[in-house]
């Protein structure tokens, strides 16, 4: 292991392990011809717009690509609608009696919609939207559990050009009335409650505080998930209605489908940055769709007897585009689920897996490293041979993670892809295609088609091959967003000023190896300058994680006189480990051996759990805060909340491990 001359570190991504597309799953692959690749590099506006095609327009497009950096729109002059993409044109088909939405509850309550059924509720919802006074160009904020009706009132207000916005359960009042204001909300769509590890969360007392100050909403539909008998809610008279009462009131079946032009806006959907207003990212309807659906159906390998299962939240893009609008726009038959991996049990996960015969799972690293911690017994309890492919997404995959999702989650048969996109880029960017590429542990692997990427260092120059530097695109695709929403200016200050406005920058680190793939190395802000090295958090996570007595890490950069930045990790031991001194010399050396002693972390502390987000995100710059003895921000997204303080008390008691 080196470091050389220029201060990056090799090593980390010599992955020898090669897993190639198996022979019988690439036979009947959506994607199985490799001059896919060369045919959208050859001809990128063409490519883009026999994928368009596939689509059901009602009026064709003029020109496939206007690109005025960094201003961008696609398929100009087309009209279309999502909903009739995502709904009415399977109805036309076999597929109106097929399940098109598999919810299960937390409890394990059940309720199976098919197309014709959602066909049916989002006319409906379609039509109540309209008798509350929305429109097409209105905003609807979203503030729902999972649970059918925000899959339902997404496609209604696709359906008549309202731009919703939806805002994760999580989130507290603070965070929903910021996001109301910003857009500009006329309705807000809610309900009395949720259920988390069988406690209630209290979803309308939340709206009805942040609704002290929004003065857009005109009325307020509230979804009765828990019942009057578990949690009563107030209801103000003149705002707020029930939505069973609401839809009751509607006269009529069906709601024509607005004819929309390709760019008016579908969705804003607000990133939570570290500071500052979030950022209201705005989607729209051609190019948004376009991406989903090709993605859902070349990557996810979806197909009409699949039963499919994306674990992840709708609150957040993942949820947009592979629960509802890419898997909808395939016909496919999507999973929509409520609860928690470990509740009531450990083998939650794994359950429905066996119950519902999923064959396709798209889960986030930080679940499968749980899992993982947890022990193989939970997943062995159960029969997993439906499964056929495997995805990851919200953050790099460790490569020892990897390989247990492959070992004991796919038992080696199932190709494992793993993702790489953001909330700003709609659709997956970098991944394997299932059919065609030969896998490796830990990599993103290649871009897909006509998506064009680059490592840069400082100065926009590309970096040699195993060098690091800045992710960047350099060419537009569909499903990229327009702007930040009523924020020009701050869309390009912040994605398409550090390099010009025909460079975007993703705000992630990258390597790219010998062989072309990529790897990601995690936010830019997590990339630590450590005695002029840098250093990707990610790096060091999956040398630590390659522990065989480590579950899951977290690094982060603290202030150190002599280096600048030392290393400081946070670590859950797997069960039964015993977390001591000598473990903590150990996982020092473990990291030396892997990376090179610039890597080896100064500080190293043993936690039960990591502070994460209820999507699965590890929270670092909680955990920087801490460290830095900042007052912490925001919380309310934590799954756990007490994780964060036990963390702050066992830092400022014990200080660093020596």
């Amino acid at each position: 292991m080196s470091v050389d001359p220029t201060g990056t570190i090799e090593g980390l991504l010599v992955e020898s392990r090669r897993y190639p597309p198996n022979p019988e799953f690439a036979a009947s692959a959506n994607v199985n011809d490799p001059e896919i690749y060369q045919r959208a590099s050859d001809d990128p506006e063409g490519f883009w717009a026999s994928v368009a095609a596939e689509l059901d327009w009602d009026q064709k497009w003029d020109t496939v690509l206007e690109w005025d950096p960094p201003k961008v729109s696609w398929f100009n002059g087309g009209k279309l609608n999502v909903s009739y993409n995502c709904v009415d044109r399977h109805v036309k088909t076999w597929r109106k009696t097929k399940a098109a939405i598999i919810w299960e509850g937390e409890a394990g309550e059940e309720r199976i919609l098919t197309y014709q059924e959602l066909y049916r509720e989002v006319n409906r919802t379609a039509l109540m939207l309209k008798s509350l006074g929305v429109a097409k160009g209105d905003r609807v904020a979203v503030y729902l559990p999972m649970i059918p009706e925000l899959a339902i009132i997404l496609l209604a207000c696709a359906r008549i050009g309202a731009p919703h916005s939806v805002v994760f359960g999580g989130f507290s009042p603070d965070s929903l009335s910021d996001r109301i204001n910003d857009c500009g909300a006329k309705v807000l769509v809610t309900a009395d409650g949720g259920f988390r590890r069988g406690a209630v969360v209290a979803l309308k007392e939340n709206a009805d505080k942040a609704l002290e100050d929004t003065p857009t909403i005109e009325h307020v539909v509230v979804v009765q998930r828990v019942g009057a008998e578990k949690h009563p809610v107030e209801m103000k008279k003149g705002r707020d209605i029930w939505w069973h009462d609401a839809m009751a009131a509607v006269s009529g079946n069906y709601c024509a489908p607005e004819s929309l032009d390709a760019e008016h806006p579908l969705y804003i959907l607000y990133t939570s940055g570290t500071t500052g207003k979030p950022k209201g990212v705005l989607h729209t309807t051609g190019g948004y769709l376009v991406g989903a659906y090709a993605t859902s159906k070349w990557v996810l390998d979806l197909k009409d007897d699949d039963i499919y299962w994306c674990t992840a939240d709708i609150g957040w893009v993942t949820g947009h585009s592979y629960i509802v609008y890419g898997p909808l726009a395939n016909g496919a038959t999507s999973v929509m689920f409520e609860g928690t991996p470990d509740y009531p049990d450990r083998d939650r996960f794994w359950d429905i897996i066996e119950r519902r015969a999923i064959t396709v799972l798209y889960t986030a690293p930080t679940a499968i490293r749980a899992c993982m911690r947890w022990g193989t017994e939970h997943v062995e309890k159960h029969d997993l041979s439906s499964l056929r492919l495997l995805g990851t997404v919200g953050e790099p995959i460790n490569p020892e993670a990897w390989i247990w999702y492959n070992d004991h989650i796919g038992h080696g048969k199932c190709p494992i892809v793993d993702t790489w996109w953001q909330t700003e880029t709609g659709a997956i960017m970098i991944s394997g295609l299932p059919g065609l590429t030969t896998m490796k542990p830990g990599s993103a692997t290649v871009p897909l088609p006509g998506i064009v990427p680059d490592i840069v260092d400082e100065q926009g120059n590309s970096v040699p091959d195993g060098q690091g530097g800045y992710l960047v695109m350099r060419r537009p695709w569909p499903s990229m967003f327009r702007t930040i929403w009523g924020d020009w200016d701050r869309y390009v200050s912040t994605y398409f000023s550090k390099y010009g406005p025909n460079v975007y920058v993703t705000g992630d680190g990258a390597k790219r190896d010998d062989e072309g793939y990529i790897w990601l190395m995690g936010r830019v802000d997590d990339v630590l300058n450590v005695a002029g090295h840098r250093l990707g958090t990610m790096e060091i996570e999956s040398a630590l994680v390659s522990h065989p007595s480590v579950a899951e890490a977290a690094v982060i950069g603290v202030s150190d006189e002599l280096k600048g930045q030392a290393v400081a990790a946070f670590v859950t031991p797997r069960l039964g480990v015993d977390a001591n001194d000598a473990l903590v010399n150990e996982l020092r050396a473990h990291v030396s051996e892997k990376i090179g002693p610039i890597a080896r972390p100064d500080r190293i502390f043993f936690t039960a759990e990591l502070p994460k987000t209820r999507s699965a995100k590890i929270m670092r710059r909680l955990l920087r805060d801490v460290a830095e003895g900042r007052v912490m921000g925001d919380t309310t997204t934590l799954t756990d909340p007490t994780v964060l303080e036990e963390i702050k008390k066992q830092y400022e008691d014990t200080g660093a491990a020596e």
